[in-house]
């Protein structure tokens, strides 16, 4: 048993979780740890979608969306033959994330400081701000080198 045996990542798939992942599977690597790959979708953000028709075009995109995020982790887990476990959840992200580590004995979490572009990019932002908050293990945030760093 090393110091890490399962690593939570949280991902959107979005090219600045990139170097979250890596860092985690280098972890998982060294402490020869499993990652749980974590894709929530909050439904609550999308209750100004105006009709079913157009909300199951939605969850779809997302679910598409969620596989290809999940892919990402486990591509890059099995360069260096890294288990992960893939899972989709749905709710607010910051108490998904919280409530997964908790009821599934993470020992560390590892997410991205920020997300995809614009407002979202704020969004994920308090995401990982919350979980730093609220989590009851250790998390590790890494910032996308490519990042602007706010004033």
């Amino acid at each position: 048993m090393g110091l890490y045996d399962r690593i939570v990542v949280p991902t959107d798939g979005s090219a600045a979780s990139r170097p979250a992942i890596e860092h985690a599977v280098e972890l998982a690597a060294v402490h020869d740890a499993e990652i749980h790959a974590l894709y929530v979708i909050n439904l609550a953000s999308l209750s100004g979608v105006p009709t079913e028709g157009s909300m199951e075009g939605i969850s779809e995109a997302l679910e598409r969306e969620g596989e290809t995020a999940l892919e990402m982790v486990t591509e890059a887990a099995a360069i260096r033959d890294v288990p992960v476990e893939q899972v989709r959840l749905e709710g607010r992200p910051s108490q998904q994330i919280v409530a997964y580590a908790t009821d599934h004995d993470g020992d560390l979490i590892v997410m991205g400081t920020h997300g995809r572009g614009g407002l979202d990019r704020l969004l994920l932002g308090s995401v990982a701000e919350r979980v730093v908050r609220s989590a009851t293990v250790p998390v590790l945030t890494v910032q996308d080198a490519g990042a602007e760093i706010p004033d």
